[in-house]
C-alpha cells in the first residue's frame, strides 16, 4: 500500500465500518508515533494496522499496534508509554514487544513446532497474536527490499512458524496470503507457473461457476430459501500442494467452487439436500464440519458434486455467522468486544492460550537447549498435545492415556494394540499422558482385542464406546437371541403367528429382500438394530402393518374434509396430532373457531362431547404437515444422511430438532405429505438406515 493511502483518517473509516466506538485513542497514538517514526517506519506500523481492521480488530488492539514498535526499535521505554496510554493497551503493547523480539530457528521439525507453541505460551491475551500475524503479513507484503538469503528465512518461519498459527485460531485470511507469499519468495518459478495457469483459464472457468451458480440459484429461489452465493476461489499454496503430491492441474476439481451462505443450522442441511437432489454427490468427498467443528470453530459443509456441464464442483454450505468465523477465524467473536476488564480473560482466549506462560524479563534470543524444560512444566487448561513418531500432533484432553491416543489415531490400532512406548520407555495402559510426549503404539495382528478393564482406563467417550462396540461384535450368539425375541415379541403383540411369517416361502422372500443369507443373520441384524421387525413383517404383510405404526404430519386444507351434515363452516387441522389423508379422524366443535379436525386417538380430545363425525375426502389435492421423531443407537450426528434420504424421496424438510440422549442422537423433523401412505413409504427408505432404530408421529 501507498503511504499516501494509509492515511489515519482512512483508517479511522475502515474501523468505523465495524465498530461504533471512540477512536479518539488512535488518533492520539498515531500523532505520538509520528515523532519518532521516519517514513519507512510510519508505513509499515499503519500497514499492519490496516491488515487488522479485516480481521475486525478492537481499538485497543489498533492502538497497541501502532505503539509496540517504539519499543522494539528502543526509541522509548515501556515506562515513558505506560504514563500516556492506558494499562490495557500497555498490556498488548507489551506483549506485542516480546513476541518481537523472539528469534526463530527452523532448522528442524522439533524446532518448528515449539516456537509455535512459544509464540502462543507467551501470550497472555489472543490480540497480541493478532498484532504478530498482522505484522508478519505486511513484512511479507514488503520483502522484495531484503536480500534473497534473508527474505528466504523469513519466508521460511512465516510459511512454517507463523501461517499454521493462523490456521489454529481459524483466520484463514490472513493464513492463506501468508502462505501464498512465502512460495512467492521460497520457489518463484512454481508461484508464476501456477498464476500463469490460473489466468489462462479463468474465462473458461468464470463461465463455468456463472452457470453453475444461475443452476444452483434455481433451486433455492424455487424453494423459498433466503442465501447468498459467490465463486470462491484456491489459494495458490493449497493448488501447489496438490501439485506437490503428484497430481496434475486440470485434475484438481476444486477450482471450480461455491459457498452458500444461509440463515441458520437447518437451512444447511435442507440446501444439502435440494443440491444433492439435482447434482450427483460424490459420497468420499462429503465432510460436516457443522455437527464436527474443527478444533479452531470452523463450521461448514463440504460437498462434491458432479455439476453443470458434468464438471466436479466444490461446494461449501455454511451460515453467515459461520462464515464470519471461517474468514476472519474466532476474532470474529471476541469476547473484548464486551468491553472485558483487563485482567479478566475470557473462554476464548483461555482456550486459545495453548500455554499459561508469562514471560516478565524474556532474552532477546531463546536457549533452545531449555526449550523442552520450560514446555513439559506447563499444562493445559483441559488439554494436552502429544506426538506420534512421525511428529504429528494429537489434540486430547488432560488425563488421556496410551488406549485414548491408539483409538484417536485410528479404530485398528486400538483393537490391536498390545502396548505403549512414551519418550522411548515402555508404560503401562494407565499411564497419564503429558504434554509433548512421543507415543508409539505396539500393535500386533495376533493380539485378542480390547479388554473390558480398558473401560475404566480410557479417559473418552468416544473411545469407551469404540470398546463397547467391538465387544457388542463379539456377543454375536446373544445378539442373535436378541434379535429373535425381539421379532417374537413384535409378532405377539400384532397376533400375527410366526410359523406362518418364517414359512420356506416367505422366509426366502424376506431374505432375499433384506440380503439375509439365513434366519440366524436375520435375527443378528436385527439384534444390532440395523432393521426392527416391522420392516419384516411389512414384506409378507404390508396392508396389516399399515395399521401397526402411527403416522404425522399435518397439513392444512379445508377443502379436503367432509364435515357430516355441515356445510360452509370454518375447518382447522388441529396442530397438537397433525392428521393426514388416511388417518381415522374426528372434528371438534369449538366455540369461536369453527371445527378442529384431530386424529381419533389424540388424547386432546378423550371425554369432550361436542365432536362431530368428518373424514377426508377420497381425493385430496393439498399437502399436510407431519412431524417425526426419529431414534437412533448412534453417538455421532447423522443428520445430513437422513435429510439426504427424504430429498430422495422428494420430501422438503420444514424444520429440524436434533436432541441427544444417553449418547444416542434424536431428530424432530417436520415436512409435509399428501397421505399416510407416502408416510409409509418414507419410513420404509428411512428404516434402510442401520443406525435408526424407531421412528414415531409426534403428538403433543
Amino acid at each position: 500500500m501507498d503511504l499516501n493511502e494509509l492515511k489515519i483518517e482512512n483508517l479511522i473509516d475502515k474501523i468505523n465500518q465495524y465498530l461504533k466506538e471512540d477512536t479518539s485513542i488512535i488518533e492520539e497514538s498515531y500523532n505520538y508515533i509520528t515523532n519518532y517514526f521516519n517514513q519507512d517506519e510510519l508505513k509499515l506500523v499503519m500497514e499492519t494496522s490496516f491488515i487488522l481492521t479485516s480481521v475486525y480488530a478492537d481499538v485497543e488492539t489498533i492502538t497497541a499496534s501502532l505503539l509496540y514498535k517504539l519499543l522494539t526499535l528502543e526509541l522509548v521505554s515501556d515506562k515513558e508509554l505506560s504514563e500516556k496510554f492506558p494499562k490495557e493497551i500497555m498490556r498488548i503493547v507489551i506483549g506485542a514487544y516480546k513476541l518481537d523480539k523472539i528469534i526463530y530457528s527452523t532448522e528442524n521439525e522439533y524446532l518448528i513446532e515449539y516456537y509455535k507453541k512459544i509464540i502462543v505460551g507467551m501470550t497472555e491475551d489472543v490480540r497480541v497474536i493478532m498484532i504478530n500475524l498482522s505484522s508478519r503479513v505486511c513484512l511479507m507484503r514488503n520483502i522484495k527490499g531484503k536480500k534473497r538469503e534473508e527474505a528466504k528465512r523469513l519466508a521460511k518461519e512465516s510459511l512454517e512458524i507463523v501461517a499454521p498459527i493462523a490456521h489454529h485460531l481459524g483466520i484463514y485470511k490472513l493464513k492463506s496470503e501468508l502462505e501464498d507469499l512465502s512460495l512467492k519468495v521460497l520457489k518463484p518459478d512454481v508461484y508464476h507457473d501456477i498464476v500463469e495457469k490460473l489466468n489462462s483459464k479463468k474465462k473458461e472457468r468464470d463461465a463455468l461457476i456463472n452457470k453453475m451458480t444461475i443452476a444452483v440459484k434455481d433451486i433455492l429461489d424455487s424453494h423459498g430459501v433466503n442465501y447468498e452465493i459467490k465463486g470462491r476461489s484456491k489459494s495458490i499454496y493449497s493448488i501447489y500442494n496438490k501439485l506437490d503430491k503428484g497430481r496434475k492441474f486440470n485434475d484438481i476439481y476444486d477450482l471450480f467452487a461455491l459457498r452458500i451462505m444461509v440463515e441458520d443450522e437447518a437451512t444447511c442441511y435442507l440446501v444439502l439436500g435440494l443440491i444433492h437432489s439435482k447434482f450427483k454427490p460424490i459420497p468420499k468427498r462429503f465432510k460436516d464440519f457443522i455437527a464436527m467443528p474443527k478444533s479452531n470453530g470452523y463450521q461448514s459443509l463440504h460437498t462434491t458434486v458432479f455439476g453443470v456441464d458434468n464438471t466436479l464442483f466444490e461446494i461449501q454450505i455454511r451460515t453467515f455467522a459461520m462464515n464470519e468465523v471461517a474468514e476472519n477465524g474466532l476474532a470474529a467473536h471476541w469476547s473484548y468486544k464486551e468491553n472485558r476488564k483487563a485482567d479478566n480473560l475470557s473462554s476464548t482466549d483461555q482456550k486459545l492460550e495453548f500455554f499459561k506462560m508469562v514471560i516478565d524479563n524474556y532474552q532477546n534470543k531463546i536457549d533452545t537447549n531449555n526449550i523442552y524444560e520450560e514446555i513439559k512444566d506447563t499444562k493445559m487448561h483441559g488439554n494436552i498435545y502429544v506426538f506420534t513418531p512421525k511428529g504429528d500432533v494429537l489434540e486430547l484432553p488432560y488425563g488421556s492415556t496410551p488406549i485414548d491416543f491408539a483409538y484417536r489415531v485410528h479404530t485398528k490400532v486400538g483393537e490391536e494394540m498390545v502396548g505403549a512406548v512414551v519418550n522411548n520407555k515402555i508404560v503401562p495402559l494407565n499411564y497419564i499422558l503429558e504434554d509433548n510426549d512421543v507415543v508409539k503404539i505396539n500393535t500386533s495382528k495376533q493380539s485378542t482385542g480390547p479388554k473390558l478393564s480398558w473401560l475404566k482406563i480410557a479417559k473418552l467417550t468416544q473411545t469407551k464406546n469404540k470398546i463397547k462396540s467391538y465387544f457388542q461384535k463379539e456377543r454375536k450368539e446373544e445378539i442373535i437371541k436378541l434379535g429373535e425375541d425381539y421379532l417374537d415379541k413384535f409378532l405377539r403383540k400384532k397376533h400375527i403367528p410366526k410359523k406362518d411369517l418364517l414359512e420356506d416361502t416367505n422366509l426366502t422372500k424376506i431374505l432375499k429382500e433384506l440380503k439375509c443369507k439365513d434366519l440366524n443373520e436375520l435375527y443378528l441384524n436385527l439384534g444390532n438394530n440395523k432393521y426392527v421387525p416391522r420392516t419384516i413383517v411389512e414384506i409378507i404383510y404390508p396392508d396389516d402393518v399399515k395399521k401397526v405404526y402411527k403416522k404425522e404430519e399435518v397439513y392444512k386444507n379445508n377443502t379436503d374434509i367432509n364435515v357430516s351434515g355441515i356445510d360452509n363452516i370454518k375447518v382447522n387441522i388441529a396442530s397438537c396430532c397433525n392428521p393426514i389423508p388416511g388417518d381415522s379422524i374426528i372434528g371438534f366443535i369449538t366455540k369461536n373457531n369453527g371445527i378442529t379436525i384431530h386424529r381419533k386417538e389424540c388424547k386432546n380430545i378423550k371425554k369432550q362431547d361436542r365432536l362431530l363425525d368428518v373424514s377426508f375426502k377420497t381425493q385430496t389435492k393439498n399437502k399436510y404437515l407431519v412431524k417425526i421423531r426419529i431414534y437412533t443407537n448412534s453417538n455421532t450426528s447423522n443428520l445430513t444422511e437422513i435429510i439426504n434420504k427424504l430429498s430422495s424421496s422428494n420430501i422438503i424438510v420444514n424444520n429440524v430438532i436434533t436432541n441427544v440422549l444417553d449418547l444416542k442422537y434424536n431428530y424432530e423433523l417436520s415436512f409435509r405429505v399428501q397421505s399416510v401412505k407416502e408416510l409409509d413409504n418414507i419410513y420404509k427408505n428411512l428404516y434402510k438406515l442401520d443406525y435408526i432404530t424407531d421412528i414415531e408421529r409426534v403428538i403433543k
